[in-house]
């Protein structure tokens, strides 16, 4: 089992940054992949961004160039630094692991609300 936990959302104006932590407990010896997710009200669950263990990334084409993921394996923290935040951004984000290529993200985290205003 993996816990997951994560912090840093808010409020904060349009144009501004936030920067979001997930902690990971429990099988943190894995390597797993770590995922961010968002939730907004009336809206599918939307992928944002994964990197593996060894720091390979991938991004959502809605904020590639905004939003910046990495990890620190020692901490078994993974961040997701948002930029240039926009009115459409605001959402619960959901921090999420999957033991490897092709399987799911099983394990996730409470979420985190965050909230732009214009």
């Amino acid at each position: 089992q993996v816990q997951l936990v994560e912090s840093g959302g808010g409020l904060v104006q349009a144009g501004g940054s936030l920067r979001l932590s997930c902690v990971a407990s429990g099988r943190t010896g894995s390597r797993f992949t770590m995922g961010w997710f968002r939730w907004a009200p009336g809206k599918e669950r939307e992928f944002l961004s994964f990197i593996s263990w060894i720091g390979s990334t991938s991004y959502a084409d809605s904020v590639k160039g905004r939003f910046t993921i990495s990890r620190d394996n020692a901490k078994n923290t993974v961040y997701l630094q948002m930029n240039n935040l926009r009115p459409e951004d605001t959402a619960v984000y959901y921090c999420a692991a999957r033991a490897g290529d092709g399987m799911p993200f099983g394990y996730w985290g409470q979420g985190t609300q965050v909230t732009v205003s214009s």
